[in-house]
């Protein structure tokens, strides 16, 4: 599958990307690339495959919950660039708009 120059673009967008014009092109070539090679798994046989969720069993490796102390607060932020009110202060992630 080729992608097109707008298909990179709108990647790019959706990626919060900004692309030269030379990386496009380097970009429309290797990701054409990249579907090409993983539209070759349409080519297996399969039908005698039976589906399933996973290739291997599962073992269920829960344990039972424990009740334990947890660390002190001093302890926890000790490292932390920034604390308040006994919690991580972090850059916001949303603007308030």
């Amino acid at each position: 599958m080729a992608l097109s120059r707008q298909d990179v673009q709108k990647i790019a967008t959706l990626a919060r990307l900004e692309l030269t014009d030379e990386e496009q092109i380097l970009y429309q070539e290797q990701l054409s690339a990249v579907l090409a090679y993983a539209e070759r798994l349409n080519e297996l046989d399969l039908r005698d495959v039976p589906p399933t969720a996973s290739a291997i069993p599962l073992k269920n490796v829960l344990r039972e919950d424990e009740v334990r102390p947890s660390l002190a607060v001093e302890d926890t932020l000790f490292n932390a660039p920034d604390a308040e009110l006994d919690q991580f202060k972090i850059q916001a992630v949303f603007d308030g708009d």
